[in-house]
């Protein structure tokens, strides 16, 4: 689950507005060290899905919101993760708050 996402409906968008293109996105959400918040803390709706994960081509810990419809699992959104989701992230892998 949530291993690749579909961008048809947000990849642009979110490329435009964070600069995170669909592969990076797929990438730190298929991180088998991904964390996954179900349902996301910020979430209005409670139907969204926060996942944690790092990419290699960005060299960096993102942060996406991924949303299951009808057997597809939606990309919604995605970013540079913040401090919050940093530490999450990295204390699940025994890394401590570096």
């Amino acid at each position: 689950m949530f291993d690749e996402l579909d961008w048809t409906y947000r990849g642009t968008y979110m490329r435009e507005r964070h600069g995170v293109s669909v592969d990076v996105a797929n990438e730190a959400a298929a991180d088998p060290s991904r964390i996954v918040i179900d349902p996301d803390y910020n979430s209005t709706s409670g139907r969204t899905v926060r996942i944690i994960g790092y990419s290699v081509l960005l060299g960096s810990i993102v942060m996406v919101i991924a949303l299951s419809d009808d057997g597809v699992d939606y990309g919604v959104n995605g970013w540079l993760s913040n401090k919050r989701d940093q530490k999450i992230y990295r204390e699940a892998e025994g890394h401590g708050q570096n």
